[in-house]
């Protein structure tokens, strides 16, 4: 059988010091007015809510999938089914002789149940 070839004392040392990474809360407490920023009234975000009860949100990026759902239901006083989110990557803009680029935002696609509806207008 073939040996390992020795360790060096402070590689051992600092394997053994290693703690296991554990996720817990977030230390950040939002309100539901923090969580949603904004609906998105797009013409495929209407298109999305007559066929299939779904509408879209601009959400805090550091929010939960929990979160939203407690945020839009508390908000809007409906129930919420499911909801999907997208981290979406900020525009290439240019302002003046450079190139920048527009922030990074999170987008929240939220279904309903059947019987509710959120009106916008």
């Amino acid at each position: 059988m073939p040996q390992s070839r020795p360790r060096p004392k402070r590689y051992v040392r600092k394997l053994a010091a290693r703690q296991p990474c554990v996720h817990g809360e977030s230390g950040l407490e939002l309100r539901p007015y923090q969580i949603v920023l904004r609906p998105l009234v797009t013409e495929k975000g209407t298109h999305q809510s007559t066929r299939y009860n779904t509408y879209a949100f601009q959400v805090n990026p550091v929010a939960t999938k929990d979160q939203i759902k407690a945020a839009v239901e508390e908000l809007f006083h409906v129930r919420v089914e499911q909801v999907r989110t997208q981290n979406r990557r900020g525009k290439q803009r240019r302002f003046r002789n450079k190139m920048g680029n527009l922030p990074d935002w999170k987008k929240a696609l939220v279904s309903l149940h059947a019987e509710d509806k959120i009106e916008f207008f």
